[in-house]
């Protein structure tokens, strides 16, 4: 039998407070309780699908020990498109560039370019490669991806976005 040990965080601005096995993966906690949008694709930290935000910083769920979580604020990429005008922006750009094609890779892609954007990432494609290069998309060669998070970079430098 599992130790269990009680997470208490807060997941897409909600508290939470889930018993969880002590031993558990973030991205395994989060499906249990029904948090879908966060992917799970190879389990090993290496496709970058079931990334999530932790405390703005992009995270791999399947290699982050859930447990560790406690205190911290987890957003997902349909958690943060309900609450965030930027990352709405996002996704809609990877729309209106064709950057979804099968869409398995997206959340985790619109993760890691909103931890580029809000760290203050300028419209330069170089930099988004290696922003965008902890995911594996196996559709889209990357292009449309790049260009969606460097047009919404470029309307923030703009001001169009603000």
């Amino acid at each position: 039998m599992s130790e269990k040990v009680l997470l208490s965080c807060k997941v897409n601005g909600e508290s939470v407070n889930w018993e969880i096995d002590a031993h558990q993966n973030l991205l395994r906690v989060l499906r249990d309780h029904a948090v879908y949008d966060v992917k799970c694709g190879c389990e090993e930290g290496d496709c970058g699908t079931c990334s999530v935000l932790i405390d703005g910083v992009a995270t791999k769920s399947c290699i982050t020990l859930a447990a560790a979580c406690s205190g911290h604020e987890i957003w997902t990429c349909k958690g943060l498109g309900y609450h965030d005008k930027l990352v709405r922006r996002l996704q809609d750009a990877f729309v209106e560039c064709g950057s979804v094609q099968c869409g398995f890779c997206t959340p985790g892609m619109i993760v890691a370019g909103t931890e580029y954007l809000t760290q203050g990432g300028k419209p330069d494609r170089a930099a988004i490669r290696v922003a965008i290069s902890g995911n594996l998309c196996r559709c889209t060669g990357y292009v449309k991806i790049v260009d969606a998070i460097y047009k919404v970079a470029k309307e923030i430098e703009e001001g169009v976005l603000a």
